[in-house]
Parts: C-alpha cells; sequence; structure tokens
C-alpha cells in the first residue's frame, strides 16, 4: 500500500482509530488498576483469619484481567463493525468468551478453597479431612464441566436434546469399549463413599503386592508411595475385588516376643515371670486396658520358651521400634537380676559307665 493510500485510509476512518486508541488506553490503565489494588489487598487478606477470601482474591485476578482485555476485544471490533461492515459473529463469541472466562474463575476458586482446607490441621475426629476435600472439589469441577459444557453447545445453537438423545443411544457402546474406565470411575466413587482408607493412611493388602501411604485419590487412579519412595498407581476399580489392611487405623501395636530360657535356672522361673509382668504393668507405654501375658507355653527340647505378649499405646511405626527395643532390655534385665540366662541349641551325649 502507498503512502497515499494508507494515508486515504486513516482520513477515513480517523474516529474509528481515536475511539480504538482511547479503548486501549482506557483498558490498559484499568488492569494496571486492578494489578495494584490485587497486589494491596492480597497480603492483608492472606493474614485475617477467613480462608475464603483470600482464595476468592487469588482466583478472581487473572479472570478480571482476562474480562479487561476480552471486552477491549469485543469493543474494538464493535468499533470496526461500524465503520466497515457488521460482524453477525461478535455475538458468539461474546457469550462464548464469557463463559469460558467465569468457567474459569470458578474452576480456580475451587483449587484455591481445596489447596487452603487441604492445609488445615484436622484430626480424625474432625469435622472434615483431606479425602472429603479432595472428593467434593473434583465432584464440583466434573459438574463445572458438564455445566459449561451444555451452555456452550446450546450458545453455538446446538439442540442439547439431540446430544441427550446421541448420548443415550451411544451410551451402551461406549459402556462396553470403556468397561475398565467406568470400572475404576465406580471403584473411586466406593472408595469415596465407603472410606476403607484417606490420603495419609499407610495400608497393605495380602492379595497383592500393594503397601505403602496413601498420597492421592483420583477418579481413576490411586497414588500409593511405598517405603522405598517409589510412586505406585492402582487402578481403583482393583480395589473392589482385594482387601485391605488400615494400619493407620489401629487402635494398638502389638508386641509378641518368644524367649528361651536355660533348663538349669527352671527354679527361678516363677520370679522371671513375676517381674516381667510387673514390668509390663508399671511400664508408661504398654497399654494397660489391654491384656498382656507372660506365659511359659512349651518345654522345648533344649530350652524353657516364654511368650511375651502385650500391646502399646502408640501406633506409629518408628516410636514403637523403641517402645519394644525398651521392652525386650527390660526383659533381659529382668533375667539377669534373677541370675538366669537365656538358653541356646544344645546336645547332651550320655556315655555308659561300662563302655570300652
Amino acid at each position: 500500500m502507498s503512502n497515499f493510500s494508507i494515508y486515504s485510509f486513516f482520513h477515513e476512518h480517523f474516529t474509528a482509530v481515536i475511539k480504538i486508541s482511547a479503548i486501549l488506553i482506557v483498558a490498559a490503565l484499568l488492569s494496571y488498576l486492578i494489578r495494584v489494588f490485587f497486589n494491596k489487598i492480597n497480603p492483608k487478606l492472606i493474614k485475617s483469619k477467613r480462608f475464603w477470601d483470600d482464595a476468592l482474591a487469588h482466583a478472581l485476578y487473572k479472570p478480571l484481567q482476562a474480562t479487561v482485555w476480552l471486552s477491549v476485544l469485543l469493543n474494538v471490533l464493535y468499533v470496526i463493525s461500524q465503520h466497515l461492515r457488521e460482524l453477525l459473529w461478535v455475538k458468539t463469541f461474546k457469550s462464548l468468551g464469557f463463559t469460558i472466562i467465569l468457567f474459569w474463575l470458578f474452576i480456580r476458586f475451587i483449587k484455591q478453597i481445596e489447596k487452603k482446607l487441604s492445609k488445615i490441621s484436622i484430626s480424625q475426629s474432625g469435622r472434615i479431612d483431606k479425602t472429603s476435600i479432595r472428593a467434593i472439589s473434583q465432584l464440583l469441577r466434573l459438574i463445572s464441566v458438564i455445566i459449561v459444557i451444555l451452555i456452550l453447545l446450546q450458545t453455538l445453537g446446538i439442540p442439547i436434546s439431540g446430544v441427550i438423545a446421541f448420548g443415550g443411544f451411544s451410551g451402551i457402546a461406549l459402556g462396553f469399549a470403556a468397561k475398565d474406565m467406568l470400572g475404576n470411575f465406580f471403584g473411586g466413587l466406593m472408595i469415596f463413599l465407603d472410606r476403607p482408607f484417606e490420603i495419609g493412611d499407610w495400608i497393605r493388602s495380602p492379595d497383592k503386592e500393594i503397601e505403602g501411604t496413601v498420597e492421592n485419590i483420583g477418579w481413576r487412579l490411586t497414588t500409593i508411595r511405598t517405603f522405598d519412595k517409589r510412586p505406585l498407581f492402582v487402578p481403583n476399580g482393583i480395589f473392589s475385588n482385594i482387601s485391605v489392611e488400615n494400619a493407620q487405623r489401629m487402635q494398638n501395636r502389638r508386641i509378641k516376643t518368644q524367649i528361651s530360657i536355660r533348663y538349669d535356672d527352671v527354679f527361678k522361673l516363677k520370679n522371671i515371670l513375676s517381674g516381667i509382668k510387673e514390668m509390663l504393668k508399671n511400664h508408661p507405654e504398654i497399654d494397660q486396658d489391654k491384656e498382656s501375658y507372660v506365659n511359659l507355653i512349651n518345654l522345648g527340647p533344649s530350652a524353657l520358651e516364654i511368650q511375651i505378649y502385650t500391646f502399646t499405646k502408640i501406633t506409629k511405626w518408628v516410636p514403637y521400634q523403641e517402645i519394644q527395643e525398651d521392652v525386650l532390655l527390660k526383659i533381659l534385665d529382668e533375667i539377669k537380676k534373677h541370675g538366669a540366662e537365656l538358653s541356646y541349641p544344645t546336645s547332651t551325649i550320655h556315655i555308659a559307665k561300662d563302655a570300652k
């Protein structure tokens, strides 16, 4: 285009150029003011005791900026349509744009609320837990996606009734094709409803080689971190067909051990048994509401076999190991205090006196 033609174009559409420039300047100023406002108010909202206000502010920021620039684009298109020709698709574009921004805002708000609630330390007896938060947020996301898809289809002029009818006919074929996927979906639903385990629980399956800490429960997969720190991704449908032990919900941990005393110390055995029982009775980490047993259970080939059976108050693995170690050391001290010794496998050979 020559210089003359460019000049002619701007001369002809001078008013449009001025309007578009003014729109861009106002939008840039408005975007700047929004950024300044959020930078000032956000630190105050974070310090407040309410968890939803800063989550809402964080969720609003980017969609609000997007709304400003979408409005700019729509106004520019409106100015152009007045000076050039009418753009019939602008109304459809406007509905689609604001619907997507609203959906984006809602999804961001759900994500922020989930993040805030997950940081709150609540005991298992509390009102809510991480698994419930995760399940509710995923359900809200799914509902939001369905609603926005229906709105977009309606905006584009696609009849929803036809889509629903088509879904009914194709649902059977889709069900057969996606049988495993649906099984995993309903398996995840059953986990959320029956609650055999929650995020953070230590679980184990005697039927499968599954053991570790639950990190995430999705609609298709459950992520478990094994004790060697490897992630294990288990399809939810598997949990419908296996047994699962939830070690996190155990009430106590058991100490069960067996020791052997020499036959030479048989007359010291009653005092040893009484001493061990007294030690367990006075141990601060042994649960006295549960039965404890210290009994002679067998006259072995080379030893008197004693079984100790008791329960600790604590269930966490590392503290339990320390308590068990302390109990075992005190048992050894009790044996030593009575002048007895542990037995080890021995063989006795009797030689006849008249042997040559």
